[in-house]
């Protein structure tokens, strides 16, 4: 902590007194030694004599009286003098980009993640949590090896802004509990409104595993195969408040359709029961559809249009509403049209189809089909006379002949009927409600999905999750756990920006997620001589305009550069 004697501080290293011949004194008060230095002199006509100006410049060591604890004044009249300090100044950056950790202070706060945290975390170990969060939104990494180089030139959660080696780190992910992040995520949820109807947006992904032996890393089906085992990683979200609810993890080897019923008895254990779910086709099952409905919960499910079941209801509908202006939805660029049927022979309820058309969609799926096509035609062709199989994905577009005394594959002839069914269904895409509602009300409640997707989009390529690294089952949960409340920050800032966004007139580039924090990290604090921290320039347009989105200005990353400056003079200068 900085030491003021009235208005001058004390730093926290010692230099040797000044050698000037006539101009160093030194006043003893108290138990304390005082090092004087005679600045200038001025004579007194009144008085007719010299008086000398003098300045106090440091405090004599008690154990060594060729040293003194220097203070600003000394800064000032010995510009050049060497500084020990210097050496110790390696230890945090010169330059603290403070921008970014402004604003993810200010929604940590506003959500009141520390006070919910504190209940099961220490204050050091809270404040590390915290760091090693905003660290994997701002660098992009959540790797713990890196996290001391991002704390080199950042401001910290941690007491007096301390900087962590990645052992400790590693350690302390080790320490965190399942208890910790299961009492987060009850006190997350009862915070939340049970009272009005909300729409869970349910979603998965998978991650690889780089390291370790961890419990719930299988060997499954990867959305994206690198050969490594994996774990799938779910997550609920509230579409209309735009809020991450909870998460959960399960084996590699246990497929999407199967878990959905245990999220759903997860969704009920925290006292939610206006709910409704807006699932992609991953989830569709009898089972799951059964089971919802025993639940009393609601359903939203996404179905491309030439999935089976819904093609024939799209082709005897084809030609009644895709160009009738009371079945447009502008904001979207599709028309649509809803149908009562059942969704199966044995279903027990009527289900509503909202049937939708898109013209940019129709055009570019045609153009795909008629590429892969003309690919698959060019590949068979150089195949002629080879003796050669193909997968079924050749069957389904061709009658494939082949000589049957040499085994060789001859030449292809085009199913027309199957590719001209996949024509006429391109660009139509299926929604289907549990509950009567519009068209236009089925779209725009599966829309406020996307901002779930662009979670888990984030999560991978912002977060630095594509993976983990990590030994141990404890640390695998920590750095989940971590994760997730990493997304409930990023979250936020992705939906302060969109909202911010759809108010200005022009569509900036620099609203995005990465391009905002990319901007808010040029607000620089900068160390001066006095070894305090200052905020290096004034805040810029473009910055005001992201902080506006967060209800923040200049005058806050003002007081906010105040008060880091004062936490980091907690550390480096000592109380007298």
């Amino acid at each position: 902590m900085q030491l003021k004697k009235g208005s001058v501080m004390y730093l926290d290293f010692l230099v040797k007194t000044p050698d000037v011949a006539g101009k160093i004194t030194r006043r003893k008060k108290r138990e304390s030694t005082y090092i004087e230095y005679e600045y200038n002199r001025v004579y007194d006509p009144e008085k007719q004599y010299t008086i000398a100006k003098r300045a106090t410049i440091g405090k004599q060591s008690k154990t060594d009286p060729v040293m003194m604890q220097p203070n600003q004044n000394f800064l000032k009249y010995f510009p050049d003098a060497e500084l020990p300090e210097e050496k110790d100044r390696t230890l945090r950056s010169s330059c603290l980009r403070i921008g970014a950790y402004s604003v993810i202070r200010k929604i940590i706060n506003d959500y009141g993640i520390p006070e919910i945290l504190s209940t099961y975390f220490e204050e050091k170990d809270l404040s590390l949590f915290l760091d090693l969060a905003a660290y994997s939104i701002i660098s992009e990494n959540n790797a713990g090896q890196y996290y001391p180089d991002y704390a080199y030139n950042h401001p910290l959660f941690t007491p007096e802004m301390r900087i962590y080696s990645d052992s400790k780190v590693s350690d302390f992910l080790s320490s965190i509990t399942e208890n910790q992040s299961i009492g987060f995520l009850n006190d997350w949820n009862e915070k939340r409104n049970h009272r009005e109807k909300i729409y869970f947006s349910y979603d998965s992904t998978n991650k690889n595993c780089q390291a370790g032996e961890i419990e719930m890393v299988e060997y499954g089906k990867a959305k994206v195969d690198t050969g490594l085992p994996i774990f799938n990683y779910a997550l609920a979200y509230d579409t209309k408040n735009r809020e991450p609810l909870f998460y959960e993890t399960y084996p590699g080897s246990i497929n999407d359709v199967s878990q959905l019923q245990f999220m759903i008895e997860r969704a009920k254990g925290y006292g939610y029961k206006k709910v409704g779910f807006i699932l992609d086709r991953g989830y569709f099952s009898k089972g799951n559809i059964a089971y919802m409905d025993q639940c009393g919960y609601s359903f939203v499910i996404m179905v491309k249009g030439m999935s089976a079941f819904v093609n024939q209801l799209i082709l005897e509908n084809k030609g009644n509403f895709e160009s009738k202006r009371i079945h447009n939805i502008s904001e979207y660029r599709v028309y649509g049209m809803t149908v009562k049927k059942k969704l199966y022979v044995t279903d027990e309820k009527d289900r509503y189809f909202h049937i939708f058309h898109s013209s940019w969609k129709e055009s570019a799926e045609r153009e795909a089909i008629e590429s892969k096509i003309e690919q698959m035609t060019k590949y068979l062709k150089k195949s002629s006379n080879t003796v050669k199989e193909f997968g079924s994905g050749f069957e389904r577009y061709f009658e494939l002949y082949y000589n049957e005394e040499k085994k060789t594959f001859m030449f292809p002839i085009e199913k027309a009927g199957v590719i001209e069914r996949e024509m006429d269904l391109c660009g139509y895409f299926v929604i289907v409600t549990s509950e009567k509602m519009t068209a236009k009300e089925a779209i725009n409640l599966y829309k406020s999905r996307d901002a779930s997707e662009k979670l888990f989009r984030g999560d991978k390529s912002y977060l630095g999750n594509k993976s983990l690294r990590v030994y141990t089952n404890e640390s695998a949960s920590a750095k989940i756990f971590i994760e997730f409340i990493a997304l409930i920050i990023r979250n936020k800032i992705y939906t302060c920006l969109k909202d911010e966004r759809n108010n200005l007139d022009k569509n900036p580039n620099y609203m995005t997620v990465p391009a905002a924090i990319k901007e808010l990290e040029k607000i620089e604090m900068v160390r001066q001589l006095d070894n305090v921290y200052r905020l290096d320039h004034a805040v810029t347009a473009v910055q005001k305009t992201i902080l506006r989105a967060f209800g923040m200005d200049a005058a806050s990353i003002k007081d906010e550069a105040v008060e880091i400056s004062e936490q980091i003079d907690r550390k480096v200068i000592k109380q007298k």
